[in-house]
């Protein structure tokens, strides 16, 4: 069985709830990724932030990101998975959340993120399609 472990991408970083977003950007681009997930002070998730969320949700409003934090952005329920979930598993998080990248968890510590092309690169050519149908699908208006 292929695990959340074997198909994620290692040595993934957490920032700290109260990181400024602007240290965060810069902690992106030197990392080369999009998204960080954040930590509350008890170093548990409490979600994750993306590129885009800064430019929309802070540069485009106006705000001043060496003054807003990622606490200022993350909101609802942090998804994750653990690092022993089978891939199908890790499918039906993504699915069910439409979630693009998904924190991997083992002994209650992060191990490393999941996109959505480390899940297509790994499910079968017939499967790809409607794995990215639900992630990508508009979620239903609560």
């Amino acid at each position: 069985m292929t695990t959340a472990k074997d198909i994620m991408h290692e040595g993934a970083q957490w920032i700290p709830k109260t990181e400024t977003l602007l240290n965060a950007a810069q902690r992106m681009r030197d990392l080369h990724v999009g998204a960080l997930p954040v930590a509350d002070d008890n170093e548990r998730l409490c979600g994750i932030i993306t590129d885009r969320d800064i430019v929309v949700k802070c540069v485009a409003e106006g705000h001043d990101a060496s003054r807003c934090t990622a606490a200022d952005l993350v909101q609802g329920t942090p998804r994750w998975v653990d690092a022993n979930a089978s891939v199908e598993e890790v499918v039906e998080e993504m699915g069910s959340h439409h979630v693009r990248r998904l924190p991997v968890i083992e002994n209650k510590r992060l191990v490393g993120m999941i996109s959505e092309a480390d899940v297509a690169r790994n499910l079968p050519e017939d499967q790809v399609h409607a794995f990215a149908s639900r992630v990508y699908a508009t979620p239903p208006q609560t």
